[in-house]
């Protein structure tokens, strides 16, 4: 809606057509491909980097943006009328809201006093940065195991980011691993779908928590992204979740403005939490259920999981309703972030 989407598309971005998702003991496997709906892909990997700059690039040519760098805020007090933020620099901004985007280990929540349900999940994600043998791939995969999923995404070229789930231990040991060892590894454990690596060009990883507030909103501060929920990611969405935050909070907004409300009352900011904390939710639940199904790996309940895949894979009307759903074809869904 602010143009950040056309500079990104001059930057990099890799559409992906196909989706695969199998389970490694057994025949169990769903295909998912945009030309099933009609549709010219199913969504594009892009990197966080880049989306970030081109939403910068907006932002810094808006005339109505104020950017305020190299400080924090220190303290937050709210009154009937307006809420303050005291800087570290000395200055002070007030304003009707406060909007909180900044984070799972959000300040604004904290000070707030706006409590969370969370757990930790006994799983860390190793990422790594790939270059591999195969030129530009259109698919991404992922393949369930006995200590967690394998998944490749897609990159401009013959790049490609690999996902590894494990113990927190083991993901510890493969870090400390020079490249050489660590893709001897990734050849022996990851499937032959990968095809050669030639070189890891990257590394990262990262501990697996879930979160959720126990409200998005107080009288004149709202939460929004990670500093409301977050998602085992799974399937990816958890920066998605964030993107109709945004949008949903942006068109209550400009609805109460229209007439004549206060943007920060919590009367107007419970139509946003209403809007999106249902879906926010469901959408944890249903990671959480891939989660503890796949990890299980007890001969009946891969025998359900397979067969539950292949029934999937094999119901054309379901299958093209959740392909309709990951492309962004949902009526619930903010008008500013549904799939054009």
């Amino acid at each position: 809606a602010i143009g950040a989407w056309l500079r990104l598309t001059k930057m990099r971005l890799c559409p992906y057509r196909r989706m695969r998702v199998w389970d490694k003991f057994g025949n169990g496997s769903i295909l998912f491909n945009a030309a099933d709906i009609g549709e010219p892909v199913l969504g594009y990997i892009a990197e966080n980097r880049l989306i970030q700059r081109a939403i910068w690039e907006v932002v810094e040519q808006s005339d109505n943006i104020r950017i305020l760098l190299g400080t924090r805020p220190v303290s937050m007090s709210v009154n009937k009328l307006s809420a303050e933020l005291e800087l570290a620099n000395g200055q002070s901004v007030t304003a009707r809201l406060i909007v909180g985007a900044d984070g799972a280990r959000s300040w604004v929540r904290q000070q707030a006093r706006i409590g969370e349900t969370s757990w930790d999940y006994d799983q860390h994600a190793l990422v790594m940065s790939v270059r591999t043998e195969y030129p530009q791939q259109d698919i991404t995969w992922q393949r369930f195991t006995d200590t967690g999923p394998e998944a490749f995404l897609p990159l401009p070229g013959p790049h490609g980011s690999l996902v590894w789930y494990h113990r927190p231990d083991e993901v510890a040991r493969l870090m400390m691993l020079d490249d050489a060892v660590l893709l001897e590894e990734l050849q022996a454990r990851f499937p032959k779908e990968l095809g050669r690596i030639e070189a890891i060009e990257d590394r990262g990883f990262f501990a697996i928590r879930r979160m959720h507030a126990h409200h998005y909103a107080k009288h004149r501060v709202v939460l929004v992204g990670d500093a409301a929920h977050v998602i085992h990611p799974l399937a990816g969405q958890g920066v998605n979740l964030g993107f109709m935050d945004a949008a949903a909070l942006a068109e209550t907004l400009l609805a109460a403005l229209e007439t004549g409300a206060d943007i920060g009352s919590l009367r107007v900011l419970r139509r946003y939490e209403r809007a999106r904390k249902g879906d926010n939710h469901a959408m944890q639940s249903a990671m959480d259920v891939f989660h503890h199904a796949f990890l299980p790996q007890h001969p009946p309940l891969r025998l359900v999981r397979n067969l539950g895949l292949n029934v999937v894979n094999r119901l054309t009307p379901l299958k093209r309703q959740i392909e309709r759903l990951a492309t962004g074809r949902r009526a619930t869904l903010p008008l500013l972030s549904r799939g054009r």
